[in-house]
């Protein structure tokens, strides 16, 4: 059996050749072992994330906000993941969220302003 460490550094040496639909078994096995470690869940939710898989994004990086309510990244993936499955409203809290964390951030400011004009035209 292989070890939580040895599942996370295959799934991320998957994400990080782009292979996001492989990396999503070896880091689901890792967060299944480990399901408080934010480096595996944050890496799962973006192989799902790049994979199209925007719910389980989503809850990846909802779990991962929950536990550090302060990691931009983290918000700013669940706002993104949000908004492309068409949950606006629910998009914008996370995204300013990211946006007064990293001001600096143009992209965060992008999607944060389109969460909000989406919002309000639904």
């Amino acid at each position: 059996m292989e070890s939580v460490y040895d599942l996370y550094q295959r799934g991320c040496d998957l994400l990080d050749h782009g292979d996001h639909q492989a990396a999503i078994v070896p880091l689901s096995k890792a967060r299944d072992l480990e399901p408080d470690k934010a480096s595996i869940r944050e890496a799962l939710g973006r192989a799902l994330f790049h994979a199209q898989r925007y719910e389980g994004a989503a809850k990846e990086f909802q779990a991962v906000a929950s536990r550090a309510p302060t990691n931009d990244y983290a918000l700013f993936c669940l706002g993104r993941s949000m908004q492309l499955l068409g949950r606006h409203r629910e998009a914008c809290k996370p995204l300013a969220l990211a946006c007064s964390l990293r001001p600096e951030r143009a992209d965060y400011r992008l999607y944060r302003d389109r969460a909000r004009r989406d919002a309000e035209r639904a």
